[in-house]
C-alpha cells in the first residue's frame, strides 16, 4: 500500500537557505560545462580557419553547430537558475526585514509596558505640589537675604556739602582737644625740647666785642 500512495515522509523540510545553496550548486555546475563547451568550440573554429572547402570541413561545422547549440541551452539554464537564486535571495531579504521588524515591535511592546507601569507610580499633583512648595522656599530665602543685609541708619540720599563740613568740624575739634591738652598735662620742658631748632643770628653787645679785643 506504501508504494502506492506513499509512505509520509519524515525528511526534514528544505529551508530558503538550503534552495539557494542548491540552485548555486547548479549554476556552477553549468559553469564548469560552458568552459568545457567554449574549448570545443575554440578547437573547431581552429580547424575550419586550416581547411579548405569540402566534405571534411562541412562535418567539422556540422560538430560545432551541435556545440554551439549545446552551449546555449547551458546558457538559457544558467540565466533560469540565477534569476530563480536571486528571487529566492529578496525573499531571504523579505524574510530577514520581516523578523527585525517583528522583533522591534515586540521591543517597543515591552518598553511601552515598562513605561505604562513606571509613569503610573508617578503623581503629577505631589509633583506640583512639590513645585510650588520649592517656590516658596525660594521667595522666602530672597526675603530673608534681603532683610539680613539691609543697611542701619544709614540714609540712601547723603548730601557731598553736608559731609565736607562735617568733617572740617571734626578737624577743628580735635586740634581745640590737642591744645587743651598741651596747656594742661604737658611740662614746659618738654614742650621746649619737642619744639623744633631755631637758628637766630643776634648781633653782639659792643662792651663785651671791646673786652675781647684788650
Amino acid at each position: 500500500m506504501q508504494r502506492l500512495f506513499g509512505a509520509k515522509s519524515n525528511a526534514p523540510k528544505p529551508t530558503l537557505n538550503s534552495a539557494i545553496q542548491n540552485v548555486d550548486t547548479r549554476v556552477d555546475s553549468l559553469d564548469v560545462k560552458l568552459a568545457k563547451t567554449n574549448a570545443e568550440l575554440s578547437t573547431y573554429q581552429q580547424k575550419l580557419a586550416k581547411m579548405r572547402d569540402g566534405p571534411g570541413k562541412t562535418a567539422i561545422k556540422q560538430k560545432a553547430l551541435k556545440v554551439l547549440q549545446r552551449r546555449k541551452m547551458y546558457e538559457s539554464q544558467r540565466d533560469q537558475l540565477q534569476q530563480q537564486s536571486w528571487n529566492m535571495e529578496q525573499a531571504g531579504m523579505m524574510q530577514d526585514n520581516l523578523k527585525n521588524v517583528m522583533t522591534t515591535v515586540d521591543a517597543m511592546k515591552t518598553t511601552n509596558k515598562s513605561l505604562k507601569q513606571q509613569y503610573g507610580k508617578v503623581n503629577i499633583d505631589k509633583i506640583e505640589q512639590m513645585q510650588d512648595e520649592m517656590a516658596d522656599l525660594m521667595e522666602v530665602g530672597n526675603e530673608i537675604q534681603e532683610s539680613i543685609s539691609r543697611a542701619y541708619d544709614v540714609p540712601e540720599d547723603v548730601d557731598e556739602a553736608e559731609l565736607d563740613a562735617e568733617l572740617d568740624a571734626l578737624g577743628e575739634e580735635a586740634e581745640f582737644e590737642g591744645l587743651g591738652m598741651e596747656a594742661e598735662g604737658v611740662p614746659s620742658f618738654m614742650m621746649d625740647e619737642a619744639k623744633p631748632p631755631e637758628f637766630i643770628d643776634e648781633p653782639p653787645e659792643t662792651g663785651k666785642v671791646k673786652e675781647a679785643a684788650g
